[in-house]
Formats: structure tokens, C-alpha cells, sequence
């Protein structure tokens, strides 16, 4: 009989034990269940037998590229995060302990409410709460950038090196490190990127992969917390406007597209807005300029597109990781060409034209 993905990655005796010597309220037996769509880190929802529920968050199975999947930055920007009001999970412990299920882990509180990965989901929201949910994914991005990064403990983020400078070399860094054939667009975007870099005017908190799908909602769209927090680092504002922006608009087409990164096409559903009025309501509730909406824009599609390579190349070592992880790959080519298009696009001119 094959050992599922549960057995493999949690070594049930061992982090039940581990668990109970530090949050002495839950109740043995655990039972662990794989949640959510993401193809990165893996993540279990741990019910007690007082039906309490945590949440624990590993790496991913197998061979993973150095600095990826870092658990320990990851709860330390929780812990940082969670005392200052940010809308995040409460972190509770954390494991660097490999004795006890081969990697590091950490716990977190579950928070209930509606995570909009599928039309069904997201049919339990009313079309005015959809609404709500475009207007508070843009609120709460202006929320989590008002936070003095150096006040709340993650001043150490900051570089001399602008955003997007760290970003680029980082980003094409993991693309030699997982790329699994040659494809000259993902270098020659690099090459692009580098030359119409613009000028980083702030540096507030990023949180690197910023998009509706990694946001628990309420019922009525209030968003109880933003989720994913690996990627986070500080720099420029737009440069999560621009992965919100990319993400919400490749929701909407998961229908036509055979290579969709999403399965069903949620932001297209009555009371969402388009991918433009979503980036003029950033632009009105944070006062700030879309002029180089566009370059962050394209920058996102070229990570994204490493990413998806990525993701690809652990299924590849290692199935387990992402049950449709295969039919994804050839998204990797289709979206360095929506960041070459997006050079072109005048946000600017849309953003009056949605006024």
C-alpha cells in the first residue's frame, strides 16, 4: 500500500508529542488534513479530539533550493506582524528540531472563515460581499505598508539595494536553479526588467505573493487574515500592487485557459471587479501613483513564471508535492509573454478611464 502525502510529511507520534509539551490545552489523539491549493510549503489543518483546530506549515517534500521555504523567518514575521494589529494568524510555536518529523515546522492558530480558491467558495458570498472582499484586499495592503517595519521588529529587512534590484537577482538566481529546459524570453525579461527599472520611492512591508486566494474572509468579504507570509521582505508599494493585479487577472481566465494556474475562474464572478478598477481603488484609498504599475505588473508574471517552473521541478523530484503541478508547466512560457505585454500596457490611461 503507497504512504500517502500526510504520512510522509508529519510524523503523527512524534508532533503530537512534540505539541502537547508546548500547547498543554490541545487533546490527543491529532488528526492532520492537507489544506489548501498552494504548491509551495505544505500546510495541515491539526484538530484535536475537543475539536480545537491549529494549523501547522512545513516545506514542501524532498530536495528544496537553500533559503527557500525558510519556517523560521516565516514565524518570525507572524510574531512580529501579530502584536502589531496586522490581519495574520497568531503564531504559537515552532519546531527547528529535525529529530521530530525531519524538517523545521511551526504552528499557528486557525482562523475560520471562507479562503476563495474555487466559483463554489466564492458563490457563498453574496455579489456585494465580493465587492467588499476587492475593497478590503486593496484596504488591508494599505494597512499592512502603513507599518513602521523598524518599529514591529523587521527592520533588518531593509538593503541598500532597492526592491527590485534584490528581487531580480534573487528571482533569476531560482530560475537556474530549477529551470528544467532553456527558454531565452525568462532572460531576456531579466535583461528588460533591469533596463526600465524605475526609482524605488518607499520602502514599506511587502509581502511578496499578495493576492485574494491567500486571504481567510468572512462572510460578509471582511478579510480575518492574509496567509503566506514566506516570500516577505520591504521595498516598493507597487511591487505587490503588481502580484495582486497579475494573480486576480489570471483567476479570471483559469476558464479559457488550458494551462491556467488557477482550476476555476473566481474573479469573474458578479461583484468582483475588473484587474483595472482593482488597481484604481489601491491608487484612491492609498493616494499613491500607478505610473510604473506597469513594470511591477510584467515583474510579477516573470516570477510567477520561476515560480511555476519551480513548483514543476519538485513535482518532477518528488509527485507528492502537487497532484497538478505536470499540466501546469507550459504556463511558464505563456506567462513571460503576459509580462512582455504588460511593458506596453498604459495603467495610467485605465485607471481614468474606470473613474
Amino acid at each position: 500500500m503507497s504512504v500517502g502525502l500526510t504520512e510522509r510529511a508529519i510524523d503523527v507520534t512524534r508532533v503530537t508529542a512534540w505539541m502537547k509539551e508546548r500547547l498543554p490545552e490541545i487533546e490527543p489523539p491529532l488528526r492532520f488534513t492537507r489544506v489548501g491549493e498552494g504548491q509551495s510549503n505544505l500546510t495541515f489543518r491539526v484538530d484535536d479530539a475537543a475539536s480545537r483546530s491549529l494549523v501547522l506549515r512545513r516545506p514542501p517534500l524532498g530536495e528544496i533550493l537553500a533559503s527557500a521555504h525558510d519556517m523560521a523567518r516565516e514565524h518570525r514575521i507572524l510574531s512580529a506582524l501579530a502584536p502589531a494589529g496586522a490581519r495574520v494568524p497568531r503564531p504559537l510555536a515552532i519546531c527547528e528540531d529535525l529529530e521530530v518529523t525531519g524538517t523545521p515546522f511551526y504552528v499557528m492558530e486557525h482562523v475560520d472563515g471562507l479562503i476563495p480558491t474555487r466559483v463554489e467558495a466564492a458563490k457563498r458570498l453574496s455579489s456585494e460581499a465580493r465587492a467588499t472582499a476587492a475593497l478590503e484586499l486593496v484596504t488591508t495592503l494599505t494597512e499592512l505598508q502603513a507599518l513602521d517595519v523598524d518599529a514591529i521588529g523587521l527592520g533588518s529587512f531593509k538593503r541598500p539595494e532597492s526592491l527590485i534590484s534584490r528581487q531580480l537577482r534573487r528571482w533569476t538566481r531560482q530560475w537556474h536553479a530549477s529551470k528544467t529546459r532553456e527558454l531565452p524570453e525568462i532572460e531576456m525579461l531579466a535583461e528588460l526588467l533591469v533596463e526600465r527599472m524605475p526609482e524605488e520611492r518607499e520602502t514599506v512591508l511587502h509581502h511578496g505573493d499578495y493576492r485574494v486566494d491567500n486571504a481567510v474572509l468572512s462572510e460578509h468579504g471582511e478579510i480575518r487574515a492574509v496567509l503566506d507570509w514566506e516570500l516577505c521582505t520591504v521595498g516598493d508599494p507597487l511591487a505587490d500592487v503588481g502580484m495582486m493585479v497579475a494573480y486576480w487577472e489570471e483567476l479570471g481566465s483559469a476558464a479559457r485557459l488550458p494551462d491556467a494556474l488557477f482550476r476555476e475562474p473566481v474573479t469573474e464572478l458578479p461583484g468582483f471587479p475588473s484587474g483595472a478598477e482593482l488597481a484604481e481603488a489601491y491608487s484612491r484609498v492609498s493616494g499613491r501613483s500607478l505610473s510604473d504599475l506597469g513594470f511591477w505588473i510584467a515583474f510579477a508574471y516573470w516570477k510567477i513564471a520561476i515560480i511555476v517552473e519551480g513548483v514543476y521541478r519538485r513535482w518532477l523530484n518528488d509527485p507528492g508535492n502537487g497532484s497538478n503541478a505536470g499540466t501546469l508547466h507550459p504556463a511558464v512560457a505563456r506567462l513571460a509573454g503576459l509580462a512582455r505585454e504588460s511593458f506596453e500596457r498604459d495603467w495610467e490611461t485605465e485607471q481614468s478611464e474606470v473613474r
